[in-house]
């Protein structure tokens, strides 16, 4: 694929969550697919997942901690099989009630039309 294929593949992902289709959006990635978030401690999210059902967990543990109140992706920049992706979130933490902005960026690298590897970096003390 392109890089513009990748980005317009990126970019439908990024629909599918906004519109809650988890599954469609786990239909996008190879069935050996590694999700990397940053280590926090106390986070249920935290860490690596690897494979479709630990990415499903992740989405899991995710909406049982956080809810996205804003969610932007904001900028697209594709190149060979990489894209990255600058946004901005707002989350409620469900537990505590409290809310917090976050900035993100999240690195795609992308084999045979599907993701192989997502990467998210964000402000980890602002999750905790």
């Amino acid at each position: 694929m392109t890089a513009q294929e990748n980005k317009r593949l990126v970019m439908e992902g990024y629909q599918k969550y906004q519109n809650g289709d988890i599954p469609g959006l786990l239909a996008m990635y190879q069935d050996d697919a590694v999700w990397i978030e940053p280590d926090v401690e106390n986070v249920p999210f935290a860490g690596r997942f690897t494979g479709k059902s630990e990415i499903a967990r992740f989405f899991q543990e995710l909406d049982r901690a956080a809810q996205p109140l804003r969610f932007e992706p904001k900028e697209f920049i594709a190149e060979g099989d990489k894209v990255a992706v600058i946004g901005e979130a707002t989350w409620l933490v469900r537990n505590t009630g409290r809310t917090y902005d976050n900035p993100w960026v999240h690195i795609f690298t992308l084999r045979d039309g599907k993701v192989a590897r997502f990467e998210d970096y964000h402000d980890t003390a602002a999750s905790e």
